[in-house]
């Protein structure tokens, strides 16, 4: 008696899977890319012309430039370039906060002010800014603050207070809080308005709705386009050079003056020095994005000594698979 169709019996017979077990077994092949091979090779021999020619050639004076790079007077250029760049640093930022605020203030003549504050700071060159204030004493000999157009409170010299230091670090955070203002500015609006909603529905204060609730989640925007200011803030410090501050930029500048054959090299110790400091500041940036990532992100970036370490174990499991075949 016939089965029905459609109806497996006992005694058929498997299906063969040897075809499956032919193709598990084969080794997958990566797709060949010729093209990023050559790409490589090229840019590996651009580098190694590139370091062949800035060790090889005696243009640079190497000798002198390990002999300038700790010297004391380099040092004092470089402590000055410092103290410049963290007190603008931070004054840019604070005035860059209150203007942020002050642009998204309901108040119309705040936020005219504002704006115009950084228009015309964004418009203006920054050695113009620095130039005009070194002049300043020629313009407003007394400073004083009292009722406009009425009697003064108090009356002080402005050239006992505009010292060489003050100078460059007012014109520094004058410029820089224009700027910070738009990074903050831009920041603020990139949290997204459910949480103004939800903190001002618990009855929360405005200024612990920033503090707590809106100025954290900003910082995830500001802080990687702050830090590019901050290092081209870093940079703008060699204009100091041209309000008499003697910092690292204007240092090499007098020493190259005094020592004529030593130009390329203390340019190569100027140079080294910023991309120290350059480099120094995006590590802290690294760090920082990724303490304000938590709770954005399922799981935070690995650090660059964790992506080392993975590297390595790759590496290893790589060569292991290539010895057993």
């Amino acid at each position: 008696m016939s089965e029905p169709p459609g109806v497996a019996t006992l005694d058929a017979k498997p299906i063969a899977d040897t075809p499956s077990k032919q193709l598990s077994a084969q080794r997958v092949q990566p797709l060949r890319r010729p093209g990023r091979w050559i790409a490589t090779a090229i840019v590996l021999v651009l580098v190694a012309q590139f370091a062949h020619g800035l060790i090889a050639n005696p243009f640079y004076q190497w000798d002198r430039f390990g002999y300038w790079f700790l010297r004391p007077v380099i040092l004092d250029g470089l402590l000055i370039t410092l103290e410049v760049a963290a007190y603008s640093a931070v004054l840019g930022l604070l005035g860059g906060i209150l203007l942020a605020l002050a642009r998204l203030s309901k108040s119309p003549v705040l936020r005219a002010v504002s704006w115009t504050y950084v228009w015309a700071l964004r418009s203006i060159p920054l050695i113009v800014v620095l130039l005009f204030l070194y002049n300043f004493s020629a313009l407003y000999q007394t400073l004083s603050v009292g009722v406009p157009f009425g009697p003064a409170f108090f009356t002080f010299d402005e050239s006992r207070l505009a010292t060489d230091m003050v100078i460059a670090v007012v014109g520094l955070s004058l410029n820089e809080a224009a700027y910070a203002a738009e990074v903050v500015r831009g920041g603020i609006l990139s949290v997204d308005q459910g949480q103004h909603e939800a903190s001002a529905a618990l009855g929360l204060p405005k200024s612990y709705q920033f503090r707590k609730i809106v100025f954290p989640q900003a910082l995830r925007s500001i802080v990687p386009n702050y830090v590019n200011q901050l290092i081209g803030l870093i940079k703008a410090t060699s204009l100091v050079f041209y309000v008499s501050l003697l910092d690292l930029f204007g240092t090499a500048q007098t020493m190259g003056s005094t020592y004529p054959g030593d130009i390329v090299p203390l340019l190569l110790v100027v140079t080294v020095w910023y991309l120290i400091l350059t480099s120094l500041v995006s590590v802290a940036q690294f760090y920082v994005e990724r303490y304000y990532a938590r709770g954005a992100t399922r799981s935070l970036p690995p650090t660059p000594l964790q992506k080392l370490r993975t590297g390595f174990t790759d590496l290893r499991a790589r060569i292991r698979r290539e010895a057993a075949v």
